[in-house]
């Protein structure tokens, strides 16, 4: 078999096209395959009318390695002069308009960044590392064309940092996958992201997970018909308030205590912050002490953890009792960063019902998230938001990524 015909059946170039040389560059460690067009009929890209040929240009496109040599196909396409659309560049069925290289090369490249970082992956392919940008930017819009315009029902919200200096994007998930990512975290970002829905989308959405951020809530509240019984507020960012809450009271006390020579609440913070189940033997023992002394900080964690006891609920009108019985106990508590922890909640206690009643949480974002600061790890951070928006689609999008 001449080696025409055998790069010829391993490409799967067939008429019209055709293999005509082989050459080989030792010197170069570099395999060129020339192809070039024999048939008669050519055709339009946009509208497949049968065009007048207008003239050939020379494209090359680099191939799978040949035993470790890198393989390129170096092709003369030919142009059509359609009537309607002009000059153009017919179609070649071994890689994507635009691309330079084939679509079975694009393809592993895709596999390979789905591992590895693209200054690894440009290493490892003999390629520059805006070329590999190039493919994952070309694999991120194709997965996003394909994309079908599903309704979109349980979202969630988050916010993820960019950079230092509190540059952030603005993350909507929905069902373990990135759906759209947004500049910034202000009431404009979320908003923009709402405009892209219609009035039919945006009547399906049936919860929107996040947390208290009040730019989220007010453009939420601005778009989302009934807003105030679909917006469901993260128990975790209420734990969070609330275990600040905590240690705002135990560090005041400890400062009193110690002006008094007692060191009882000393290096004890996270005693205080730690769920009970996942304590050790010896945590336990000291904290079983600590909590039966009557101080204000035991009472704080007392009230901090019927809270958390109260996400157990599963009726909207037992949780919004509890909660009000729970609000009337932290205002009496005396101890102001749990009063304003609580005036926090109370605030916000339709968005906890909802979250409730509906089961829903923004755990799956906050995973989503946990994701991206893996992406930027590998990256060792980004520079450009762009490229920060693209790679969050490429790994978390859960896009159709590969070319035809």
């Amino acid at each position: 078999m001449r080696d025409s015909e055998l790069y010829a059946r391993i490409l799967g170039v067939s008429a019209p096209w055709q293999v005509t040389t082989v050459e080989l560059r030792e010197a170069e460690d570099v395999v060129e395959v020339f192809i070039e067009h024999r048939g008669e009929r050519l055709e339009c890209p946009k509208c497949n009318a049968s065009s007048p040929g207008y003239d050939h240009r020379r494209r090359s496109f680099r191939h799978l390695d040949t035993c470790q040599m890198k393989t390129i196909l170096t092709v003369d396409i030919p142009r059509v002069k359609c009537s309607e659309h002009g000059v153009l560049q017919v179609d070649v069925p071994w890689a994507e308009a635009g691309s330079r290289f084939t679509a079975m090369f694009e393809a592993v490249a895709i596999c390979w960044l789905r591992e590895a970082s693209i200054t690894a992956v440009s290493r490892r392919l003999r390629l520059t590392w805006d070329e590999v940008d190039g493919i994952q930017q070309r694999a991120v819009r194709r997965g996003l064309k394909r994309r079908e315009a599903q309704p979109l029902e349980h979202i969630g919200v988050d916010e993820t940092s960019f950079q230092k200096r509190h540059q952030y994007v603005t993350v909507i998930t929905e069902a373990g996958r990135v759906v759209h990512v947004l500049d910034g975290r202000k009431k404009t970002a979320l908003k923009s992201f709402y405009l892209t829905l219609s009035d039919e989308q945006l009547a399906c959405l049936r919860s929107v997970s996040m947390d208290m951020w009040p730019a989220y809530i007010e453009a939420t509240m601005a778009h989302v018909p009934d807003a105030s019984s679909k917006i469901c507020f993260d128990r975790f960012h209420v734990a969070k308030h609330l275990n600040h809450a905590v240690n705002e009271v135990r560090k005041k006390e400890h400062r009193a205590l110690r002006s008094e020579n007692d060191e009882r609440l000393k290096s004890t913070r996270f005693l205080w912050l730690t769920n009970p189940e996942n304590m050790s033997d010896g945590q336990h023992e000291r904290f079983s002490e600590l909590r039966n002394d009557a101080l204000l900080v035991a009472r704080a964690w007392a009230i901090k953890e019927l809270a958390r006891q109260l996400w157990g609920q599963t009726s909207r009108g037992w949780a919004r009792r509890r909660w009000k019985k729970w609000l009337s106990w932290a205002m009496r508590s005396r101890l102001e960063p749990i009063k304003k922890a609580a005036r926090m909640i109370r605030d916000h206690l339709y968005g906890i019902e909802n979250a409730i009643a509906m089961g829903q949480t923004n755990g799956p974002a906050e995973a989503i998230n946990a994701g991206i600061q893996r992406i930027k790890r590998m990256a060792n951070g980004f520079r450009n938001p762009e490229r920060f928006k693209n790679a969050i689609y490429f790994h978390l999008g859960g896009l159709d990524l590969l070319p035809t």
